[in-house]
């Protein structure tokens, strides 16, 4: 069995792709003005970051 995959998405693809984009920006923007934390995904981790995050305001000796 031959399988072809594609590296870039057809137009309607890229299209979706871009305003799922728009949409995460949209929304981390938000959380980022209301003071929330986000949960993002850096280097295979997932990655807490704002002042109201969990383990934020523990102190480390």
């Amino acid at each position: 069995m031959n399988v072809k995959l594609k590296t870039t998405p057809s137009p309607q693809g890229q299209k979706q792709l871009e305003i799922l984009r728009q949409a995460v920006g949209k929304a981390l923007e938000k959380k980022r003005r209301l003071g929330q934390y986000t949960v993002t995904w850096q280097d295979g981790k997932p990655v807490i970051k704002g002042e109201d995050a969990p383990g934020a305001n523990e102190n480390t000796f």
